[in-house]
């Protein structure tokens, strides 16, 4: 490196030991060794402008490796962003500080998504790349033509999801995605080949990857390889061979390095050897000079392109026609079914919809007949098959999302929402309206057995914070529950539909959304009541039986359909007390977990569902092995009553 260069890279990796050694916290040992990469990246290559950071048209720095945060934020502060500050570094790891253990994302921050779970950053890399793509064709390459960088340490390329998403980034011939490699052979345990003995170039070649291996602290060869990779016709991988915790005299090239602070006496040492003679947190005027220099050189280019539409009314008026034409010509139905039915007409109304499938198009009908196949090479389309890449399709929903203004949907089965999980909690985190069409969403699916029906799953994805959890109980409902979670822009959206038929249960046309209130009362069979009975997606027709049933032993119900408990807890008390506190006596009938259920049936009511694995066998022998059929329930009501 010559000497601007490196002094250049001395900034980064000084801010980056001396935030962590002030924290007592981190991991200094990436932002060291990555430093030489990082500073030629972004003085020669890198399109941004810290004045505008969400201009659409710059390049995305995806840190997966999110450990070495600290290397993002010494770059974004070096570089002029408003969002971090000197004082944001030195409070690095704090409370409320930007400047987090592993990089959040903050809108229009230059951070562009959340990672910490490694793996992660690669498939969200994936997604920018394929939202750019897409973007390109929509608008034009003269408007959208940039580039994503990702950078991805040993431990993001042990991670399953990142076979997952490079092997489908291959695939596309994503060309304008490089990721780069901090090939230190050093994980937490100690060297990498304690566990690892991957020969990556055949790996990544065998995606269908460029592969180029680089001294990662030789400035000349760092150039070349970036240089070579702007005109790729494929993905491109820089294997960047670096030293972690590089200039620390007794722990560089360690897993001392990785994972904790250095000490006050080896940042010392780390001083003296790379000739820094610098306060903690201080940067010379003339190497700030140069990193504001750099920042600025975007300032005059970068112009937004207006692509962002209130779209609201678009889903409004499409959903209300709808529900008007199936009324017309009512019919029992798979609520998967009822998707795919309101989904042809989305589609062919908002270009920004983007949907997909792991391999289950069919199964989820998530594919309609105005859907265009996103093809390696051709991005003229709106939908994209993932193949059997459960988390990877999730993980790159969540970078579609991020990039702008697309809105990606993809389908899988309920029960592999275990494979989604990381990935869903991360959209919720970040805020991001990302839509999961689960479908096959209990039992009820039947023969396929206890693999894949799910019993826990909807509980599990209740527990998640800010996840919209929607279980529709037929056609309306799940025409109202696509327009609520293509509405709530803040939000993650679970859809879970049924295998099975489903009677229709809403009968009569009505604009508004009952859904938007989570929970609502569907029958009731008298104007006073003794019985108030809880019931989700195709329970809801049971719940009705059961009703009906009871009625002519002159008990009186009403049944309250909650296709999503998420949004009723949101109502306010006054209507959760109506729809709750109606009646002393509460049931639920879900075929799920039990447990959930109790807070709200109560010390005195019943909670009727399905609390061990499933069982191979037609779909209605297995509701009625586990005791939810109508005759059943009625008999453990009526005995509940009499108590």
């Amino acid at each position: 490196m010559n000497k601007l260069n490196t002094d250049l890279s001395n900034a980064i990796r000084f801010l980056s030991i001396d935030a962590v050694e002030k924290a007592n916290s981190g991991h200094p040992g990436l932002p060291m060794g990555m430093a030489d990469v990082a500073t030629i990246l972004f003085k020669n290559f890198l399109k941004f402008n810290p004045r505008n950071p969400s201009w659409i048209n710059r390049d995305r720095f995806v840190l997966s490796a999110g450990h070495g945060s600290m290397l993002l934020y010494s770059l974004l502060y070096l570089t002029g962003y408003k969002s971090i500050s000197l004082n944001d570094i030195k409070n690095f790891r704090q409370l409320n500080s930007i400047c987090a253990g592993h990089p959040e994302y903050v809108p229009n921050s230059g951070i562009e998504t959340t990672t910490g779970p490694l793996g992660q950053g690669i498939a969200n890399a994936v997604g920018f790349a394929i939202a750019e793509e897409i973007l390109k064709k929509q608008l034009g390459k003269k408007n959208i033509n940039h580039k994503t960088y990702v950078l991805a340490g040993d431990g993001c390329l042990m991670e399953g999801i990142s076979h997952e998403a490079l092997s489908l980034a291959g695939h596309l011939k994503l060309k304008n995605l490089i990721l780069l490699f901090d090939n230190n052979s050093i994980s937490i345990d100690g060297p990498t080949n304690l566990a690892v003995s991957d020969n990556f170039k055949k790996r990544f070649n065998s995606y269908g990857w460029n592969y180029i291996e680089i001294d990662g602290h030789n400035e000349k060869q760092i150039f070349n390889a970036l240089k070579k990779v702007q005109n790729s016709k494929i993905p491109s991988a820089i294997s960047c061979k670096t030293i972690i915790g590089y200039g620390s005299p007794n722990k560089s090239g360690k897993e001392l390095a990785h994972g904790s602070p250095l000490g006050k006496d080896e940042v010392s040492l780390v001083r003296k050897k790379l000739k820094w003679n610098h306060k903690p947190f201080e940067i010379p005027q003339n190497i700030m000079d140069e990193w504001r220099k750099i920042g600025k050189k975007g300032f005059h280019k970068s112009k937004n392109k207006k692509i962002q539409k209130n779209i609201n009314e678009i889903f409004s008026k499409i959903i209300k026609e709808e529900k008007r034409n199936y009324i017309e010509s009512i019919e029992a139905m798979a609520t998967r079914k009822s998707s795919q039915k309101i989904l042809n007409r989305l589609t062919k109304k908002i270009p920004t919809l983007i949907g997909g499938s792991a391999d289950l198009s069919g199964s989820n009908n998530t594919k309609t007949n105005s859907h265009k196949i996103i093809k390696p090479g051709n991005f003229n389309g709106n939908y994209i098959h993932y193949g059997v890449r459960e988390h990877a399709m999730c993980g790159i929903m969540n970078g579609i999302a991020l990039h702008s203004n697309l809105i990606p949907y993809g389908g899988t089965f309920l029960i592999f929402s275990d494979y989604c999980k990381p990935s869903i909690r991360l959209s919720a985190l970040m805020k991001q309206r990302v839509i999961y069409v689960m479908s096959h969403d209990s039992i009820g699916l039947g023969e396929d057995g206890p693999t894949h029906q799910p019993i826990e799953q909807l509980s599990n994805l209740r527990s998640i914070p800010n996840l919209n959890v929607f279980r529709p109980a037929d056609t309306i409902e799940t025409f109202e529950c696509w327009e609520l979670a293509l509405s709530l822009d803040t939000s993650p959206s679970i859809i879970a539909l049924s295998r099975q038929k489903i009677n229709p249960i809403r009968k009569t046309y009505e604009s508004e959304n009952k859904c938007a209130s989570g929970a609502y009362e569907i029958l009731r069979t008298n104007k006073n009541i003794e019985l108030t009975i809880l019931a989700t997606g195709s329970e809801v027709n049971l719940a009705i039986e059961v009703s009906h049933k009871l009625a002519i032993q002159n008990i009186y119900s009403k049944v309250i359909s909650v296709p999503s408990l998420e949004i009723f807890n949101l109502q306010s008390e006054e209507y959760k007390s109506e729809i709750m506190n109606e009646t002393k006596h509460k049931i639920s009938i879900e075929a799920g977990l039990t447990e959930p259920w109790k807070k709200y049936v109560g010390e005195n009511g019943i909670s009727f569902g399905v609390n061990e694995f499933g069982k191979s066998a037609p779909g209605k022998d297995v509701f009625e092995s586990f005791y939810l059929y109508s005759d059943y329930i009625v008999k453990q009501i009526k005995v509940m009553l009499d108590k």
